[in-house]
């Protein structure tokens, strides 16, 4: 993971990079719901990340300070555990294409959590643009699916919910663990959330003989591809990417990952509105304006 990141043009390229994976993901994790339920898909996807990182963790774990458990902690069921579950309940339901948009809120909870927790100075402008944003959102929920409105509305939350986590995650990994190299942070929070989901499956469901099936095999390559690209390698480079710019920054991943989730959602079917795309601009030209005065650091 040796990346050099002390100028503009290899951030942009790792931003671009991620926004592929991270779009990508909201397919692969359509795909692995033909076999598995949501709950089942989200442990497998853990347990599977950790097992790639593990030997970064067997590494790590020896040179952690104590001061930085409770942090690690905090990030691993914000930036990784929680969000794994709330996205795969939510796919149950909504499409990926919406997915991705909402998962644009990114920078706005990453803005709100920093001026609320972090005490870092707001600017206006900012305020004016998640306001935009939120209104955008709130509007692209209601629109999103009119014959189950209800139904849509409340797995919508769940998108909300995980990206709120995220805003949560990426503030931590920037304020509180900046010390620590992104391959230590990453391994060490899966490696702590793992064992519990390894033992639900185990325990819990009939995972053993659900792979053992046609279209859990298929499924479950889905998964691999998820685990191993989408949260292993991703959340390593993406840990990576905040220590060099800034949270608010590094979270602009998300203009571009719902480009490539409508793009894999309308390849695969899906059907997107020009009401949603007009919904989701709103939400961007937000998402804009708090970024906008926002200089990553070098």
């Amino acid at each position: 993971m040796n990346i050099s990141l002390q100028n503009r043009v290899p951030q942009v390229f790792l931003i671009i990079f991620l926004a592929f994976i991270w779009g990508s993901s909201f397919l692969m994790m359509k795909r692995g719901l033909i076999a598995f339920s949501a709950d089942e898909m989200a442990a497998l996807r853990i347990v599977i990340a950790c097992l790639s990182l593990l030997p970064f963790a067997i590494k790590s774990i020896k040179t952690l300070s104590t001061k930085h458990g409770k942090w690690i902690l905090v990030a691993a069921f914000a930036g990784n555990g929680v969000p794994a579950f709330l996205f795969a309940y939510a796919q149950t339901v909504i499409s990926s294409s919406l997915s991705g948009m909402l998962n644009s809120l990114t920078p706005l909870f990453a803005l709100l959590i920093a001026v609320l927790f972090f005490n870092v100075t707001v600017k206006p402008i900012k305020i004016i643009g998640v306001l935009i944003g939120l209104t955008g959102t709130i509007a692209l929920v209601y629109t999103s699916n009119s014959s189950a409105i209800d139904s849509n509305y409340w797995y919508s939350l769940l998108v909300l919910g995980a990206t709120g986590c995220y805003g949560l995650s990426v503030n931590v990994l920037k304020e509180k663990l900046a010390e620590l190299d992104a391959a230590t942070i990453t391994s060490l929070s899966f490696l702590t959330i793992a064992p519990p989901c390894l033992i639900y499956l185990l325990i819990a469901t009939s995972i053993i003989d659900t792979i053992q099936t046609p279209s859990g095999l298929t499924s479950l390559f889905y998964i691999l591809l998820l685990a191993v690209f989408g949260t292993s390698l991703a959340v390593v480079l993406f840990n990576k990417l905040i220590k060099h710019t800034s949270s608010v920054f590094a979270s602009s991943v998300t203009y571009l990952i719902p480009i490539v989730a409508v793009f894999w959602g309308f390849i695969d079917g899906e059907v997107i509105t020009w009401i949603q795309l007009g919904l989701f601009t709103i939400i961007i030209s937000g998402v804009s304006l708090v970024m906008r005065s926002d200089k990553p650091t070098t």
